[in-house]
């Protein structure tokens, strides 16, 4: 990955302070700086969506997602092909912002490019060898018919750690097969996972109003998921939040998928290999600084060999190199509250280990 140089994709139109939905235009909330997550350097302004950009975003879906429905299913796929396409042209500078923006590491950012175009391959050959019917017949002569059919409009509200991926494995099944979206990403991660999604999508050729991207925090999530031109809402993020959603959108009659925090142990048996466990352990917890669901958030060893693998694992800790991903190879990146860990903090982080 080129870090050197800011993105080319962004370059060439005016995205700064605005939102998507039909074109470029602010939104009608407060813009904020798009910030490096190690740095605290100032890469941008993002524009927000209001309450009431989300009622505008989601009536122009509505009307978008009738003739997009209609489209024969292989321009529907040719449109993904190119955007996938477009995806794997600017890699570098998509994993430039996941690096700048999430605070992934240089691997992390590869990977989440890398499973994100693994997704467009699975879902462009859903949508082009797919049964959208099916006929079952019994012995009396009666006949059942099951359609495959859009539902609408799709809500989709992104996380912040595995913002770029976790938000297209939603979008791309929902464009794909007759549906319009309208995009939340969040707010600290918008530009990785929703302004170059916005601008891939339209270099690819897909209709004015059928993708919809509107950054922001709690007020345009509360709004999707009550507005009555919304069908569907698919939701990534903590349980306090997801049940919020879920409650709300029940209320409203929608379906919803949720996919919430977790806090996973990771188990240690008595004849576990211990330097392999403590590897494993320390892969699990430290990922991505563990900002993400399925992190190893308690480890449960057997006591026979608790102070082993403690001591193994806190090896593999202290060994972590922290600092900034862009600027070169590291395993946990540092933060603007604080550059690098101080010796008082280390042993605190290595106590808790122990523990």
């Amino acid at each position: 990955m080129t870090t050197a140089s800011a993105p080319r994709i962004l370059d060439g139109f005016d995205w700064e302070g605005k939102i998507y939905s039909d074109g470029w235009r602010a939104g009608d909330a407060e813009s904020i700086p798009v910030s490096d997550k190690s740095t605290g350097e100032r890469l941008g302004t993002l524009g927000i969506a209001s309450a009431n950009d989300v009622a505008r975003a989601a009536a122009s879906a509505a009307r978008a997602q009738v003739a997009w429905a209609a489209t024969p299913r292989d321009e529907r796929a040719a449109i993904l092909a190119r955007a996938k396409d477009l995806l794997a042209e600017h890699r570098d500078e998509f994993a430039w912002w996941l690096v700048r923006e999430s605070g992934s590491t240089i691997p992390k950012a590869s990977f989440e490019i890398d499973v994100t175009l693994a997704k467009f391959d699975q879902i462009i050959s859903e949508l082009r060898t797919g049964a959208f019917e099916e006929v079952l017949a019994d012995d009396g002569g009666y006949r059942s018919v099951a359609q495959r059919v859009p539902l609408g409009v799709v809500g989709v509200i992104g996380p912040f750690n595995f913002p770029l991926y976790l938000c297209l494995r939603a979008v791309l099944p929902a464009l794909a097969f007759g549906n319009a979206v309208v995009l939340k990403p969040d707010q600290q991660t918008a530009v990785a996972s929703g302004i170059l999604t916005a601008e891939i999508f339209a270099e690819a050729g897909l209709p004015k109003g059928v993708l919809h991207v509107l950054p922001g925090d709690a007020e345009p999530g509360a709004a999707l998921a009550v507005d009555p031109n919304v069908a569907m809402i698919a939701f990534t993020g903590s349980s306090a939040v997801g049940k919020l959603i879920g409650s709300a959108a029940g209320g409203n009659l929608k379906r919803v998928s949720l996919e919430l925090g977790g806090n996973s142990p990771f188990v240690v048996l008595e004849d576990a290999d211990i330097e392999a466990a403590a590897r494993c352990g320390a892969w699990g917890s430290f990922l991505h600084q563990g900002q993400i669901c399925m992190a190893s958030s308690r480890h449960l060893v057997h006591e026979s060999i608790a102070d082993a693998y403690a001591a193994a694992l806190t090896a593999h800790a202290e060994r972590l190199v922290v600092g900034d991903p862009a600027a070169g190879d590291v395993h946990v990146r540092w933060t603007t509250r604080a550059q690098s860990l101080d010796a008082c903090e280390r042993e605190w982080c290595i106590s808790t280990i122990r523990r």
